[in-house]
């Protein structure tokens, strides 16, 4: 009955993911004038936006609905891609970045949790980490065809892509209206800011298990979400041209989408702990190998790293709704993509003051040492709550209060 679900949220993720402007809008920052430090001060604002914003919104889609939110972020993403296509200044991109990042935050989490409620409700809840690699495919899919369409367009002009962006993301508002909520549950009271502060306080200190794998993957997540932004600058310094970059962008993204397709097979022949230390080894070090290296010879890096980060995005979103219930599902992923983006807020502006102060090689080794800390200190305790085994999912209004 909810099997129309995934063709729509595939729609969604191709809207939200279709990222033409993503390989040049460093570029399209430095061609207006504006420093790398502010460049990466309007990605930080991006993500404080989505810090203020993520659990509220994931707590709204928890009790007014999955698919009422997802129209929303929606919406505000197409209009925040129109302020871009209009403008120039850097207060009208901060309003845009405001805008995107609450559009952001309104979709983060819901998708997930109405594409594991849809197979639940028709049980296939089992087959969720392979539809959660799939989905995550098309959206890497869509951002590698982008990347080499938005290179291409940049070539004509860096403000193209944001004019195509625009169209892109209003896919996006059809596909969210048409989507059926299934209905595992039945909330009989108003969302209050207690009952926010009840599911954040189990998930991050009353179920250990819950907050290991929070923080673990979080801190990952921030890993992958920093490449993704500073290997462009990177590609530039070396000698790239707009649409090199883009096409490097394509066959990163490509390796993204087939390596997701496979990730549970993958999974499950390394099993969880091998799994886990090998996509922490490289994504971790490969920050550190490519500030030492700063060369052409980077991009068999950058190809491992991006084959890492298609195993443990979708293989680490699993553990956690493993371990969570439906009703608190699009909360607790929320608070997962707020941790991911409060340590993006405070490292991208790092990043860019030590570029525009000593050289980018040294900021990409010093954001390598700064994520192998801080994964070496959450490694043995998520590890241990994984081989643990997940707590029960089956939770009282008690649990939670």
């Amino acid at each position: 009955m909810y099997s129309g679900n995934i063709t729509k949220l595939y729609l969604i993720k191709i809207a939200k993911w279709f990222m033409l402007t993503m390989p040049i809008l460093m570029l399209f920052y430095q061609d207006l004038g504006f420093t790398v430090e502010e460049s990466f001060q309007l990605k930080a604002i991006y993500s404080i936006a989505i810090v203020i914003f993520e659990i509220p919104s994931g707590y709204a889609a928890d009790v007014l609905g999955r698919k009422r939110t997802l129209i929303i972020g929606s919406i505000l993403g197409t209009v925040g891609f129109a302020i871009y296509s209009l403008s120039s200044g850097f207060y009208a991109f901060v309003a845009a970045e405001l805008i995107l990042g609450i559009g952001q935050s309104f979709i983060s989490g819901a998708d997930s949790a109405l594409l594991y409620d849809s197979l639940k409700a028709d049980g296939r809840e089992k087959d969720y980490l392979k539809y959660e690699g799939r989905n995550f495919s098309v959206g890497n899919f869509s951002e590698a065809i982008a990347g080499f369409m938005g290179g291409a367009l940049a070539e004509w002009s860096l403000r193209m892509p944001f004019v195509f962006q625009t169209g892109i993301a209003f896919i996006a508002v059809p596909a969210a209206f048409l989507l059926i909520e299934p209905q595992l549950y039945t909330r009989t009271q108003k969302a209050t800011w207690k009952d926010i502060w009840n599911v954040v306080k189990y998930a991050m200190i009353k179920n250990k298990s819950l907050r290991y794998n929070i923080i673990y993957s979080s801190i990952i997540g921030s890993a992958t979400l920093s490449m993704a932004w500073v290997y462009p600058l990177y590609l530039k310094e070396v000698g790239f041209r707009e649409i090199h970059i883009g096409t490097t962008s394509t066959v990163l993204n490509l390796i993204v989408g087939l390596t997701t397709l496979a990730a549970y097979k993958i999974e499950q022949k390394l099993k969880p702990k091998s799994t886990v230390i090998g996509t922490t080894v490289i994504i971790t070090g490969a920050f550190i190998l490519a500030g030492l290296i700063h060369s052409y010879w980077v991009l068999p890096v950058l190809v491992v790293f991006y084959f890492s980060r298609g195993i443990a995005t979708p293989v680490l979103k699993d553990y956690i709704n493993r371990i969570t219930s439906s009703d608190i599902r699009a909360t607790v992923l929320s608070i997962r993509s707020l941790i991911i983006r409060a340590n993006f807020s405070v490292l991208a502006p790092l990043f860019g003051y030590v570029t525009d102060r000593l050289s980018l090689s040294q900021a990409f080794t010093i954001i390598g040492a700064v994520f192998m800390v801080l994964t070496g200190s959450s490694i043995f305790l998520f590890l241990k709550s994984v081989e643990k085994g997940a707590e029960s999912t089956t939770l009282s209004e008690g649990e939670i209060q």
